[in-house]
């Protein structure tokens, strides 16, 4: 029993660490050929973000919002990613109903 105590205490621990290591780390995700790209956090908050400037003097507003909800949803999918492949790594493959 106090083994298996331990053994949760050490995976919390990694979790946090790898946590911390998350939220300092950035993901890139790109749309149009790289001609938008958006830098998003860990914690999926966006740090930056790139238009090139042919694409802005295109005239088609729709088209640029598309690009950049594109670009952040692919920046998104990199850290659940990310994310997902450290809990089944830390967990054994068993992974956390209800959290992917």
């Amino acid at each position: 029993m106090f083994d298996l105590l331990r053994q949760a205490q050490a995976m919390k621990e990694k979790m946090e660490k790898f946590k911390e290591e998350l939220e300092r780390s950035t993901f890139t995700g790109s749309a149009a050929g790289g001609a938008v790209t958006v830098e998003l956090n860990g914690k999926h908050e966006m740090q930056k973000i790139n238009i090139q400037p042919d694409l802005l003097q295109s005239g088609s507003p729709e088209k640029l919002q598309d690009f950049i909800k594109t670009a952040v949803n692919d920046a998104g999918r990199q850290v659940n990613e990310k994310l997902k492949a450290e809990v089944c790594k830390v967990t054994g493959g068993l992974g956390l109903p209800g959290l992917f």
